[in-house]
């Protein structure tokens, strides 16, 4: 088996339809009464001018970037900034940000807020937007190299894989050492986030990850294999297809992020599997994700916290102040929040309800 399984797509879950907006290949929105910016206030780009920040998001189809964007709407109108957002049609949609910021370079626009969906490939774009006096902050994914940003505010994707592997592990006790598991991943891009979660879940549940940057490396035979999303619901479900087609043994599943965790749930389902039957375990935080917690779905997830690095994100570039991530790190932490309503000692969790009051989307 190769690192990756391919396939054709599945129907989407409709848990997810309802958390979600219609997908755009190129979103681009102003401030002028829509809500994405508002002009005049004291705050101005050096020039009188309110200052310009673009918002450019890997898709808005994940209700995590839709509230990235409310972040960013709220923040920039309480500044007197104006917002401009833009999404791709699909996570791993490299041109649709290229051309974004090449819009963003023409506007003039003081700063760049992007949640890069090929980490490498939108180097050379963000480069030019820097060059032309463009701050540029990265958002949830680090750039690579992560100095290519001028900042980076993200949760701490290898953190939050690593709690799910360890929760994953410690439930299941004894039994972990004959685990048979299923790696659902992002894209074969292998973009930073996707990496970091990959092998913080497989450190976490106690496997030799080999190159900690590189997906598929591993020569753990508990790992059934890895096979990619694209971060979705249909992605989910084709993806957990195949892997079940390897071995219908799975009983554990890492998932990319919760709307990949609804689609596998399907593809579970319909493969005749019980909540008793397999640990589902995931990162996001989003509502629907932590309904499906408290549902019995998804068994745990690490929350993250995307209106935090929105609004932090605009700020620092309407005021020119940027906080400095902790000493040792490349980052600024946004924090991570295991949610689970099956606590194992050693762990550190909140149960659903604490998730519900606290999650987005």
């Amino acid at each position: 088996m190769g690192k990756y399984l391919r396939g054709a797509r599945g129907r989407r879950v409709p848990l997810f339809a309802l958390g979600s907006v219609a997908a755009l290949l190129l979103a681009a929105c102003g401030g002028d009464g829509d809500g994405d910016g508002t002009a005049g206030g004291e705050t101005d780009g050096g020039d009188g001018e309110a200052a310009l920040v673009g918002l450019i998001t890997k898709t808005e189809t994940n209700p995590f970037f839709v509230k990235m964007k409310e972040g960013a709407q709220a923040k920039a109108g309480e500044l007197g900034a104006e917002l401009q957002s833009f999404a791709g049609e699909f996570d791993g949609d490299n041109e649709a940000q290229v051309q974004a910021i090449e819009s963003l370079i023409s506007a003039g626009a003081d700063g760049i807020l992007i949640t890069p969906s090929d980490s490498a490939a939108i180097v050379s774009s963000t480069d030019q937007a820097r060059a032309a006096g463009i701050t540029v902050i990265a958002l949830d994914t680090q750039l690579e190299p992560p100095d290519a940003a001028d900042a980076t505010f993200a949760t701490d994707n290898f953190l939050a894989g690593e709690l799910i592997g360890q929760w994953a592990a410690a439930t299941m006790g004894d039994a972990a050492a004959d685990a048979k598991i299923a790696m659902l991943d992002l894209n074969a891009n292998e973009v930073s986030v996707d990496v970091q979660r990959d092998q913080g879940f497989l450190q976490g549940f106690g496997i030799d990850v080999g190159d900690e940057n590189d997906i598929g490396d591993e020569n753990d035979p508990r790992i059934v294999g890895h096979d990619v999303t694209d971060g979705g619901p249909e992605g989910g479900r084709t993806a957990m297809e195949n892997l079940l087609s390897a071995n219908r043994d799975i009983n554990v599943v890492y998932t990319i992020n919760e709307p990949a965790a609804a689609g596998a749930w399907e593809a579970l389902e319909a493969a005749g599997k019980s909540p008793e039957d397999v640990i589902l375990v995931s990162v996001d935080g989003g509502c629907p994700g932590v309904e499906d917690v408290q549902g019995g779905v998804i068994d745990a997830t690490s929350m993250q916290f995307p209106l935090k690095m929105a609004e932090l994100g605009v700020e620092a570039i309407v005021t020119g102040e940027i906080p400095e991530p902790e000493e040792g790190e490349e980052f600024y932490n946004t924090g991570v929040t295991l949610i689970t309503d099956a606590p194992v000692d050693g762990v550190e969790s909140e149960d659903s309800a604490w998730g519900l009051d606290n999650c987005w989307g």
